[in-house]
C-alpha cells in the first residue's frame, strides 16, 4: 500500500447543463410521462450495468468524450419513452448505440444550420461527416478496452489518469471523487476538462495499441487500477483509513481487464487487489482506528474473497511458467501466504522472504526493499531488520516516507529500545497525513515506557 495515487480528478458531467437528465446514484433519472414505476427501474438496472459499454462505443464513433457524454443520455432518455411503449428491443446495447449515434449526429447538424457563422458550426459538421457506421456486430467489448487505455496514456499525468480512469471506465461522478479524494469539486471539473483537451489536442488515439507496444502499455493500465486500489485501501490523507468505494471500483475494472486481457500480470493484480481487500472488516475498529495486521481477527476475513484470490494468484503463477513471474503475480503471491495462514505466529516468514527477493529482482525499488526488510525482521529478528532498514533511510526516496520510520520505531520497540523508537514514531508522526495513521502512531508513542 506504498503507491499513493495524489489527488484524484474526476470528469465534469455536462450532460446536466443542456437540459438531460443527471446521473444519480442509483442510475439515470428518467421522468417520462408514459413510463410505469417498473419500466423506470428496468431502465436504471440497464444503465448501470451497460452505460459504460454504450458510452465506449459512442466515443469511438462520435470521437469526444463531451459528445459521447450527450449521447449517452439522449439513449436512455429516448428509450424511456419509446421502451414501454414499442417493447424492449431484443438487443437493447446495440439499439441505444445506434439511437445515441443518430442524436448526436443530428444535433451536429442542426447546430450547424442554426449558426453558420459560428467556426464551431463547421467543426460539427465535420465530426458528423466523419463518424463511423455502427455495425451492430462490431464487439462492443474492444471498445471499453480502447476507453481503458485512452485514459491510461502516457502523454497524460497520474493524476488524469486515475480521474478518466475513475469518471469514463467505472462511471463515477464528479461528487464521488471528489468526496473519495478531498478535493473541491469544482477544482476536479476545471482538471479534468483540462485532460481531455490534452487528448484532443494531441490527437491521442482510441485504440488498443499494438503488439510492439502493448507491454509498456498495459504496464500503465494496470499501475493506474493499483493506484485506485490504493487510494482506497490505505488513503493518502483524511479521517479515514480507507475507502471503500474505490476499492470496489479497481476490483470491478480489474476484472473488467481480465475479461478482455486473460495475461498473467492481469490475473496477478485481481489476485492482489482481492487478498488484501478480504481484510477490509478487520483492518479498523467500529470507531476507525487502524489494527495491525498482527492484530486482527482472522475470523472477519472473507473467505470466499481469500478462496478466489489464491486461485487467481496460482493460476497466474502458473500461466508465467518458463519466465520470470511479473511484480503483481509475486505481490499476490506474497499476499496468498499471509492470507492462508491460520494466526499472524503461523506465518511462513521464509517463504515470503523468498518471494520479496524475486520480486526485488523484478521491480527493485525502494519501498520493496523496505517490505523485505520488514519479513527479514519478522523472520530473523528485529535487529537483522534495522540492518537493512537504516541504510534505506539513508536515502532520498524513504527519508519523507512515514512507513519507513514507522517500520524502524517498531522493531525498536520489539527489542526494548523505547527512546530511539520514540525518535522513529515521532518522525512518522511528523510526516503521517491520515488521521487514523496519526492516532495509530501517537497511541504507540504514548504506550513506550519513560
Amino acid at each position: 500500500a506504498a503507491a499513493r495515487a495524489g489527488g484524484l480528478l474526476p470528469a465534469c458531467g455536462g450532460a446536466a447543463a443542456h437540459g438531460h437528465p443527471p446521473v444519480t446514484e442509483g442510475g439515470l433519472s428518467l421522468r417520462p410521462m408514459d413510463a410505469d414505476p417498473s419500466s423506470r427501474a428496468a431502465l436504471g438496472g440497464l444503465y448501470r450495468r451497460e452505460g459504460r459499454r454504450v458510452f465506449a462505443t459512442l466515443v469511438r464513433l462520435l470521437g469526444r468524450f463531451d459528445l459521447a457524454e450527450e449521447a449517452l443520455h439522449d439513449a436512455f432518455l429516448a428509450a424511456a419513452q419509446r421502451w414501454p411503449v414499442e417493447g424492449v428491443p431484443g438487443n437493447p446495447v446495440a439499439w441505444l448505440v445506434s439511437a445515441g449515434r443518430f442524436k448526436a449526429i443530428d444535433g451536429l447538424r442542426r447546430r450547424a444550420r442554426l449558426v453558420p457563422w459560428d467556426d464551431a458550426a463547421e467543426a460539427a459538421e465535420a465530426v458528423a461527416d466523419d463518424a463511423p457506421a455502427w455495425d451492430e456486430r462490431e464487439s462492443i467489448a474492444d471498445d471499453r478496452l480502447r476507453l481503458v487505455f485512452t485514459c491510461c496514456h502516457p502523454g497524460l499525468s497520474d493524476e488524469a489518469q486515475v480521474a478518466l480512469t475513475l469518471r469514463e471506465v467505472c462511471g463515477l461522478t464528479t461528487e464521488e471523487i471528489a468526496r473519495a479524494c478531498l478535493v473541491p469539486a469544482p477544482t476536479l471539473a476545471q482538471r479534468i476538462v483540462r485532460a481531455k483537451a490534452k487528448i484532443a489536442a494531441a490527437r491521442i488515439p482510441y485504440e488498443v495499441p499494438g503488439p510492439d507496444e502493448l507491454p509498456g502499455r498495459l504496464a500503465t493500465v494496470l499501475r493506474v487500477t493499483c493506484l485506485v486500489f490504493n487510494e482506497g485501501y490505505s488513503a493518502s490523507g483524511g479521517g479515514d483509513a480507507l475507502r471503500a468505494e474505490l476499492c470496489d471500483e479497481a476490483i470491478r475494472l480489474g476484472r473488467l481487464l481480465l475479461q478482455l486481457l486473460p495475461q498473467p500480470e492481469v490475473r496477478g493484480l485481481l489476485a492482489l487487489m482481492c487478498l488484501h481487500d478480504a481484510r477490509r472488516r478487520a483492518r479498523t475498529t467500529p470507531a476507525g482506528d487502524l489494527v495491525p495486521l498482527e492484530e486482527q481477527d482472522r475470523a472477519l476475513w472473507n473467505r470466499v474473497a481469500i478462496a478466489e484470490g489464491c486461485a487467481l494468484a496460482l493460476e497466474a503463477l502458473r500461466d508465467s511458467a518458463g519466465r520470470p513471474p511479473g511484480a503483481y503475480c509475486l505481490q499476490a503471491a506474497i499476499a496468498a501466504v499471509h492470507a492462508e495462514a491460520p494466526s499472524a505466529a503461523d506465518t511462513d516468514w521464509p517463504q515470503i522472504v523468498g518471494l520479496y527477493d524475486a520480486l526485488l529482482r523484478a521491480e527493485p525499488t525502494p519501498v520493496v526493499a523496505l517490505n523485505r526488510a520488514v519479513a527479514v525482521a519478522m523472520r530473523d529478528g528485529p535487529r537483522a531488520g534495522l540492518a537493512l532498514i537504516d541504510p534505506l533511510l539513508d536515502g532520498e526516496p524513504l527519508r519523507a516516507f512515514h512507513l519507513a520510520h514507522a517500520a524502524k520505531a517498531d522493531l525498536h520497540r520489539r527489542l526494548g529500545e523505547p527512546e530511539a523508537a520514540r525518535a522513529a514514531y515521532r518522525a512518522a508522526l511528523a510526516l503521517a497525513r491520515q488521521e487514523p495513521e496519526r492516532r495509530y502512531l501517537a497511541r504507540r508513542l504514548a504506550e513506550l515506557p519513560g
